[in-house]
């Protein structure tokens, strides 16, 4: 009896810039449902108020989603029906959402996508890289020794990387992708999607990064960067070197801490590397 009063749960996309890129289903879905969750709900007013919206709403953002989630589920299994929504996009692609989803499906309450825009998608769409692989890594880790890490694991990715990041790390980023995929690596960076001062700006990660060095006016907006994947033939055919590998990894890293991540990357033994480092550190 207890399921069949159960409510459902709409995970609704929003446009990531122009109004006019939310779908007629969206529209009705938040017009139809009892209450909408919302990552701020004093960002989301606008556009509720644009289609002539009005619903109680609920704010649910990274900060309270544990504490929130509670509350939603508790509407829901009284049979409320209530969608989920962003700031911008698809919720859950690197914004709160997940921790519901996973609670709702573990009750036994419907889950229901309505789709509609996503930027790493819609910047995928329009970089020029190749689309039939792809990985969306999100942010990169803010503190550089961490970010280098994660990018170091990302070497040898033959498919295309796509990036969330914000503008006022964008040079950080590009300088150290440079130094671990290289200066000729192409990339892409996609700016304010949908947007008026939208632009897709592409070549390789040397040149994107003089690029914005020069036009630090463009440094602000929502950005997408996009990173070509290593071409398979060449990593089929060109042996990693764990001894390159392990030279980047040690200007930035400890010597042991250097020594097990290059022995990740290449499949060279931990203790093979590290006297390598050690020869490499006696030898400065």
């Amino acid at each position: 009896m207890q399921n069949e009063i159960k409510g459902t749960l709409y995970i609704v996309a929003t446009p990531i810039g122009n109004l006019q890129d939310i779908t007629l289903r969206a529209i009705e879905v938040l017009k139809a449902v009892d209450r909408i969750a919302a990552e701020d709900t004093r960002h989301s007013m606008p556009l509720l108020k644009h289609f002539s919206i009005s619903k109680p709403c609920i704010s649910m953002h990274e900060f309270n989603e544990r504490e929130r989630l509670k509350i939603i589920l508790e509407y829901l299994q009284q049979g409320e029906s209530i969608a989920l929504i962003s700031d911008a996009g698809t919720p859950l692609i690197s914004d709160p959402g997940f921790h519901l989803v996973r609670e709702a499906k573990a009750l036994d309450i419907k889950v229901v996508a309505i789709p509609g825009p996503c930027a790493a998608i819609a910047a995928l769409s329009v970089a020029g890289l190749p689309t039939d692989k792809f990985t969306f890594e999100g942010f990169l880790p803010p503190k550089m020794e961490a970010r280098r890490h994660r990018l170091a694991l990302l070497l040898h990715e033959n498919r295309s990387m796509i990036f969330y990041e914000a503008p006022h790390r964008l040079l950080s980023v590009l300088q150290t992708m440079t130094e671990i995929f290289g200066q000729s690596r192409k990339a892409v960076v996609a700016r304010e999607l949908t947007k008026l001062h939208e632009s897709v700006r592409g070549g390789t990660l040397a040149s994107l990064m003089e690029y914005y060095q020069l036009h630090d006016n463009e440094l602000r907006g929502e950005f997408v960067v996009l990173v070509e994947g290593i071409n398979e033939k060449v990593s089929e055919s060109k042996e990693v070197i764990p001894e390159n590998v392990l030279d980047i990894l040690l200007e930035e890293l400890p010597l042991k801490q250097a020594a097990m991540l290059a022995s990740k990357i290449t499949g060279e033994r931990k203790n093979v590397l590290y006297e390598m480092a050690l020869a490499k550190k006696s030898d400065v």
